[in-house]
């Protein structure tokens, strides 16, 4: 053993890239998927300095009240509901995670879902309207679509009319949208942010597309929506109870399912991982970014991080 800093990587990744920590701390890298306990979860992150983690590993108070030299936990994704963001911070441990690397892919993926329907000058409306939400809106322009967002408030007019979109309160959003993108984050605020209120205001036509996360979409009652012919199809890439698919919409003939695969691509990843190598890195005080890591959700807790392993 050495004294070098401790970094325990969750699931198997790019190992190229993975390598470049090895000149300066001990990597411990899972060689296969796997689904851990909470318990197993405290137990791998027990005597780690940093780790790299993805949406499966949820990390809370009680993951890392053992975690004594733990400094920072990169997430290896945009979202974050999987981390306490405030447990940590009390804890004095930074969390980051892999911003814009992914935009054009999840954007790419989200065009591909529902491409098989006509779509000329057809109103594409977006809930969400940060940098996915934007790559999504812009690609509307070569097809003659109408953009409509809805934000907690509304961009810049620079941005508006590099998208070209307009903005409009909810209700308008669901009234007039004839494709409905969801990119928001997963909150309290934000989950069932579409339930049976949202679903009935929705066009007969419409289609809802959902490459944010599952909970923002109330399952039951999308499933009973499309059954009862409210809305034309959903085409859903995420779902409440992950992995588990709720089995009324697996009935359905007018539902498209993907398994939360819309930044799956291989350059995404890639990028995705090496962000979250570059974090733990800068973190350390090695890189580019030494010392201010690129995507740190919780910037306060550099103000009085140690890097230094506890003894």
């Amino acid at each position: 053993m050495t004294d070098r800093p401790r970094v325990w990587v969750s699931r198997p990744t790019f190992p190229d890239i993975i390598a470049r920590l090895d000149e300066h701390f001990e990597v411990t890298a899972e060689a296969d998927e796997i689904k851990f306990s909470p318990a197993e979860l405290a137990a791998k992150m027990a005597d780690q300095d940093a780790v790299i983690v993805g949406l499966k590993e949820r990390v809370g108070a009680a993951e890392i009240a053992a975690a004594k030299r733990l400094r920072i936990v990169a997430n290896l994704s945009v979202g974050y509901d999987n981390l306490d963001l405030a447990a940590l911070t009390e804890a004095g441990i930074a969390a980051s995670n892999t911003a814009d690397v992914l935009n054009e892919s999840v954007a790419d993926y989200t065009w591909a879902l529902w491409l098989g329907m006509d779509v000329r000058g057809r109103t594409l409306g977006i809930l969400g309207m940060g940098r996915i939400g934007q790559a999504i809106a812009r690609r509307a322009a070569g097809f003659d679509m109408p953009v409509i967002y809805h934000n907690r408030s509304a961009l810049p007019p620079q941005i508006e009319r590099e998208c070209n979109a307009r903005y409009v309160d909810k209700q308008v959003l669901l009234r007039e949208s004839d494709f409905l993108v969801l990119v928001v984050p997963l909150t309290a605020e934000s989950r069932h942010a579409i339930g049976p209120a949202e679903l009935v205001m929705m066009k007969r036509t419409a289609v809802l597309v959902n490459v944010a996360r599952g909970g923002i979409v109330d399952d039951a009652a999308l499933a009973a929506a499309l059954a009862r012919g409210d809305l034309a199809a959903a085409a859903l890439d995420v779902f409440e109870g992950e992995p588990n698919v709720h089995p009324a919409l697996l009935a359905l003939d007018n539902v498209l399912l993907s398994p939360h695969i819309a930044s799956a691509s291989h350059d995404a990843r890639r990028a995705m991982t090496a962000l979250a190598v570059d974090n733990v890195m800068a973190f350390f005080g090695y890189g580019p970014h030494a010392g201010r890591p690129p995507t740190i959700l919780n910037p306060a807790v550099l103000a009085t991080a140690n890097p230094v392993p506890n003894p």
